[in-house]
């Protein structure tokens, strides 16, 4: 993998919510790790000239770089659909004994936590980038959830 390819990936990584990604090319190996700031880490254990695989890069990833926010978009009857930005495992609170981050019937302004998803051991919290109302939870608490998959359906008005 050439430095051009991995900077493609950082800027890839940057637009997205994807947490960390790992990519391994004939004794290569990558890994990319979004914190919260801006700014990536890239570690390698070997520096070998390699000829790219574009299909290792930049298939899996290629639907997570249309959309600038991928969290928020309108459906029909004038909802919003707030949707996962990530796979991982849905919680609608931070623990057992926590209490829900939001119901139906709750107001939701951009940057309310309204649930977590956890990747990879991971908790990430995703805030709404939409004000409105809850209308519809539309997962159930610790369910396996799809990146883009529908989380919430929020009535804007």
């Amino acid at each position: 993998m050439d430095i051009k390819q991995i900077q493609e990936l950082v800027k890839l990584i940057n637009k997205t919510s994807i947490g960390e990604i790992t990519i391994e090319e004939d004794g290569t190996k990558i890994t990319i790790k979004q914190k919260k700031e801006p700014s990536q880490k890239i570690y390698t254990n070997a520096s070998a000239p390699q000829v790219a695989a574009p299909a290792v890069a930049s298939t899996p990833q290629a639907p997570a770089a249309t959309p600038a926010k991928p969290a928020a978009e309108p459906v029909k009857d004038n909802l919003i659909t707030i949707k996962s930005p990530m796979i991982g495992t849905f919680y609608r609170q931070a623990g057992p004994d926590k209490p829900l981050f939001v119901n139906v019937g709750d107001e939701v302004s951009p940057g309310k936590v309204v649930c977590i998803i956890e990747a990879m051991k991971l908790f990430n919290e995703i805030e709404s980038e939409v004000k409105g109302k809850i209308v519809k939870i539309l997962v159930d608490d610790a369910s396996p959830v799809e990146y883009d998959q529908p989380l919430f359906l929020v009535d804007p008005s």
